[in-house]
């Protein structure tokens, strides 16, 4: 487990991170999102212990990330993938930390597979693509087999393909045990991916609960109905408390009342439908109001046309 208890990190008169507690369980993949300069990157750099936190507590199964005797094998992280030395080869980069870990060569051999990357272990690094690049940092990450695993958006680069080997790996992972924390900034992908999100904004915490709730909470689901003749379907909408707006278009937006129940009100009513539809309120939705009052940086239309 990571746990975080009352974090603050200052950097001169900046708050990057303030006061924030959650906790991360086993068996989970646990989605970290927020604006840029929301304090993500700066959160998980002090889990790993390379930031040290103003106040408050964190600690990875028990104790801090620094007092692991077996770092690797309690948390595997991907920060920066490209952060390696360029004349080096992905199997000189691995069995590097593999001695220093007191891992097995045929661990190394291993990740390679896992992540596709057996053709080229012995070419530099210096000239594999972004992808390719983003393959090893997770394969890194991999390699003691740890029982926590922490990436920072770790699709990027990826082909399709690609983004979704990663997605059933972490999810493949969290099923076996493992505690898995992922950054990104791609909505739509987290929502395939994550079961719980945690949300910052500005250095605070703004939400952490699973994803469905997060969902349900802050987006509004709508029913679209085209009829020829609506106003009975109307009128029974609006007892059960739902709400009716008719559209531009003559069509019909019903909200506070089930898909399911539109359909049943109107075959009570013997109301002729030619469409219904229901919209369910996406994370992306969720995500932009929820921290629509917590973006650092908003650029501005004007001056946008030549």
């Amino acid at each position: 487990m990571i746990e975080l208890l009352n974090v603050t990190k200052r950097y001169d008169d900046k708050v990057a991170v303030d006061d924030v507690s959650f906790a991360l369980k086993p068996g989970v993949v646990t989605g970290l999102l927020g604006p840029n300069g929301a304090g993500k990157s700066t959160t998980m750099r002090m889990v790993l212990g390379l930031d040290h936190p103003t106040s408050g507590r964190i600690t990875v199964d028990g104790r801090p990330f620094r007092d692991s005797p077996t770092p690797m094998h309690t948390l595997g992280a991907m920060l920066d993938a490209h952060a390696v030395h360029k004349g080096r080869t992905a199997r000189n980069h691995l069995q590097a930390l593999a001695v220093s870990n007191g891992i097995p060569d045929s661990r190394i051999d291993e990740v390679l597979a896992l992540v596709g990357l057996t053709s080229v272990a012995d070419k530099r690094l210096g000239s594999f693509s972004l992808g390719m690049g983003q393959r090893l940092g997770i394969a890194t990450a991999l390699l003691g087999r740890p029982r926590a695993l922490m990436l920072d958006e770790p699709v990027n680069g990826l082909d399709p393909e690609g983004v979704l080997w990663v997605r059933q790996l972490v999810r493949s992972l969290a099923e076996q045990g493992t505690t898995v924390l992922v950054s990104s900034h791609l909505m739509a992908e987290m929502a395939q991916t994550a079961d719980h999100l945690i949300v910052m904004g500005r250095g605070r915490l703004i939400t952490d609960a699973p994803i469905d709730d997060v969902i349900n909470r802050f987006t509004r689901s709508t029913v679209d109905v085209r009829a020829p003749q609506p106003q009975a379907l109307i009128d029974a909408i609006r007892k059960e408390g739902g709400e009716a707006v008719t559209n531009d278009d003559g069509s019909l937006s019903f909200t506070r009342i089930a898909v399911e129940r539109v359909g049943e009100l109107a075959a009570a009513t013997a109301t002729v439908l030619h469409e219904l539809v229901a919209h369910h309120g996406s994370l992306e939705d969720a995500f932009l109001e929820l921290t629509k009052n917590d973006v650092e940086y908003t650029p501005s239309t004007q001056g946008a046309t030549q």
